[in-house]
């Protein structure tokens, strides 16, 4: 796996792709510090919630999924659920502030932390809208949508998780067909990504098809202060369609949508003979679509380098005090039964 990341001013570039496979997919990451130092709170959070979700990029090649921690802070008004390194990310971001770090510093600490979600979905902010912030490489969007629940069939199969009975429902959503597990025990109308609107906060979701799974792993109760951040109102406002359409014009050529969007980074794509190539249509299979969409399963096999401005940095990596002896991030406490 070839990574390699820069920076320009507060902007921090990350790439990434599998080198040595016969199909590579392209990460990049474009971290503004500015997404986190204007960001202002909307709610306090009462409690979090820590997911393992696993994804399938490529529909042609099942039986290589992504894993990733993402986290769900559940407020009074409002949630948001984004990624755990982000969680990391912002928490130490907004330590540096205080304590006046250097730019150098913020730089290097920024290395040490990856994601492979960068979209962030508030429901019910503002009241009645779910809203997502995504960030397409360098560009930053804004989508606000009428909040849309879906429609369940309560069923009376049950199972334990993390000490919890829980009770099984299922939806068709966004073009997919799913099932969840959700606890009455916690009687909060919440869960990962978009899914909500059931009797109990869901611990866990699976589609039909096995491409996208979310799995309660740690519940943990906010003790002090721990607000939900919003920094989105700069962002691009955009519609659902159009999103979707520039996700569709980046997995189709990722660096022309870079030189677009991006000018001051130059990327240069090698493959491993170290010729200059231009990757084509990459994987892309959203969890968000219609029944009549079909997956973008072209790939390519290649290697990362490029050529940046001075000041830019490398890719970073989650931090290893933020594992447990497995290796794993944690959350808090497993399972921790204090919520009501």
């Amino acid at each position: 796996m070839k990574r390699i990341i820069a920076t320009i001013g507060l902007l921090c570039v990350g790439l990434s792709g599998a080198g040595h496979e016969t199909n590579a997919q392209v990460t990049i990451n474009i971290f503004n510090l500015n997404d986190v130092l204007r960001a202002k709170p909307i709610d306090e959070t009462r409690f979090t919630v820590q997911y393992q979700t696993t994804s399938m990029p490529d529909t042609l090649q099942p039986d290589k999924k992504e894993e990733e921690t993402l986290m769900l802070k559940v407020g009074d008004k409002c949630s948001v659920y984004y990624s755990y390194a982000k969680f990391l990310t912002d928490s130490v971001l907004e330590a540096d502030k205080a304590a006046g770090a250097s730019q150098e510093v913020i730089n290097e600490h920024l290395q040490r932390y990856s994601s492979k979600t960068n979209a962030q979905v508030y429901k019910n902010y503002p009241a009645g809208k779910t809203t997502t912030l995504d960030a397409l490489a360098a560009s930053r969007f804004r989508c606000e949508e009428k909040e849309e629940r879906p429609e369940w069939t309560l069923l009376p199969d049950t199972m334990t998780i993390l000490s919890y009975p829980c009770r099984k429902a299922t939806c068709h959503f966004k073009g997919r067909h799913y099932e969840a597990w959700y606890t009455p025990e916690i009687p909060k109308s919440e869960g990962p990504w978009k899914l909500c609107g059931l009797p109990g906060l869901i611990l866990k979701a699976q589609d039909s098809q096995g491409h996208y799974t979310f799995i309660c792993t740690g519940i943990e109760l906010s003790r002090g202060k721990n607000p939900i951040l919003f920094g989105g109102n700069d962002f691009e406002p955009i519609s659902r369609k159009n999103l979707q359409k520039a996700y569709e014009r980046y997995a189709a050529d990722p660096i022309g949508y870079i030189a677009l969007t991006s000018p001051q980074v130059k990327v240069t794509v090698t493959d491993d003979n170290g010729k200059p190539y231009q990757p084509k249509n990459m994987p892309y299979n959203p969890i968000e679509r219609k029944k009549d969409e079909t997956d973008h399963t072209a790939y390519t096999h290649f290697l990362f380098t490029y050529a940046a401005l001075p000041g830019r940095i490398g890719r970073p990596i989650r931090h290893p005090r933020d594992r447990d002896r497995q290796g794993k991030p944690t959350a808090g406490r497993s399972g921790h039964r204090a919520i009501n």
